[in-house]
């Protein structure tokens, strides 16, 4: 079945050769060959951020079981190593249907514990490479298990009231940066691109780091 997060608008996935150009070309090298509305999009209403002041917040919306995102996800994890120490990344997991919603809450559980850094990739290749089925609780509950998670422990998290209330809060993110597919990135509350825009997600990271110099600017 065609998987329709990722399929909202059509784009270029992440090729091999992208990967290994990434950061090669400054995006400010770039800069003019960017242009809104056409390369990225500026929201008709900003978004609050919650990084603090003097931080510019940057969201990747992502869903485990597109492909595209599983090709994004080492790009995506070098480029955030990379980052000013006054940007921040965060990571969103998108809700198209309601289906996706045990995975949406599983990654606010690796959250909570702490986890997202080293089972990130690991979900995504339980996923992609190990073809595990990893949509509902229980498969989701034997997976964490593998991975040193107690099912107690996991069921807890998934069930409580802090993980339900951020699942519902990526959810509004979701709608107010109006996004069309996976992956996609949100700049400071103010701007949306994805690889549809761009062009590629390569080049959505460099747009994204012209964007956040141009927060930084005050522009």
């Amino acid at each position: 079945m065609k998987e329709r997060a990722m399929q909202r608008r059509a784009f270029s996935t992440l090729s091999l050769s992208a990967l290994a150009g990434l950061n090669a070309v400054p995006a400010w090298s770039q800069a003019s060959a960017f242009k809104e509305g056409t390369d990225y999009l500026p929201l008709k209403n900003r978004i609050a951020t919650d990084v603090g002041k003097g931080k510019i917040e940057v969201l990747e919306f992502f869903w485990y079981n597109c492909p595209h995102c599983n090709a994004f996800e080492p790009a995506l994890s070098a480029w955030s190593k990379k980052l000013p120490k006054d940007v921040v990344l965060k990571r969103v997991p998108v809700k198209f249907r309601e289906d996706f919603e045990p995975q949406q809450r599983a990654f606010y559980v690796l959250e909570a514990l702490g986890k997202v850094e080293e089972l990130q990739a690991k979900m995504f290749a339980a996923i992609h490479v190990e073809k595990q089925n990893l949509a509902k609780l229980d498969t989701l509950l034997v997976w964490a298990e593998k991975n040193g998670i107690p099912a107690k422990q996991f069921t807890d998290l998934y069930n409580s009231f802090t993980v339900i209330g951020k699942a519902r809060q990526a959810a509004k993110l979701q709608e107010d940066f109006k996004v069309e597919g996976v992956p996609a990135l949100g700049i400071g509350g103010r701007y949306y691109v994805d690889g549809s825009l761009a062009g590629s997600m390569e080049r959505a990271l460099q747009i994204t780091d012209f964007l956040t110099s141009e927060i930084r600017k005050g522009r």
